[in-house]
């Protein structure tokens, strides 16, 4: 038996209770992960989403819709944190996110949808909060899609300490 999965079944990929039932039923599965779709949208990027100065912090997650999300974890209370915000599964819904986002985020705020990250027909679409539903709007982009957020989209981070030769490591001694 084989579920094939575009991507990485560990996020969104409703895994968790089949690899339940077949452990119930004593039958052995192996899970091969492939490539989440948001890594693949940092990919089609050219961005880093942890960038020094900016953001230490991913957060993934989706809008509320049919399936609700626990308390703490709306929208409005992940943006509060200002952090690198991925969206899934909610850019048929954009308009109302936006408007959950700007509760923490500016309206200036850099914003890009990822339109089938890695696939041949990608597409991506960069804007800030204030303007983004329109580019969307005329693309007829309805789903398959990831939302970024936040600042790692701009071009201002501090350099990493990873190459600084005054910061010490494991691997060089600071020079002075």
């Amino acid at each position: 038996i084989v579920r094939l999965h575009t991507g990485d079944p560990s996020i969104y990929g409703a895994i968790q209770e089949q690899m339940d039932e077949l452990d119930k039923r004593s039958i052995s599965y192996e899970v091969i992960p492939g490539v989440s779709s948001f890594v693949a949208a940092a990919a089609a990027l050219k961005k880093e989403y942890t960038l020094p100065g900016v953001s230490q912090t991913v957060i993934l997650t989706r809008m509320e819709g049919r399936t609700k999300v626990p308390d703490g974890q709306s929208i409005e209370e992940l943006a509060a944190h200002k952090a690198t915000m991925i969206i899934f599964l909610s850019v048929h819904m954009l308009d109302e996110l936006v408007a959950k986002l700007k509760t923490g985020y500016p309206g200036d705020t850099p914003v890009a949808v990822v339109y089938k990250a890695s696939w041949p027909e990608q597409k991506i679409l960069r804007s800030t909060l204030d303007t983004i539903s329109e580019g969307v709007k005329l693309e007829g982009i309805k789903k398959t899609a990831l939302i970024a957020v936040g600042q790692f989209l701009g071009s201002d981070y501090e350099l990493s300490k990873l190459y600084d030769k005054t910061f010490s490591h494991e691997f060089r001694r600071a020079s002075r």
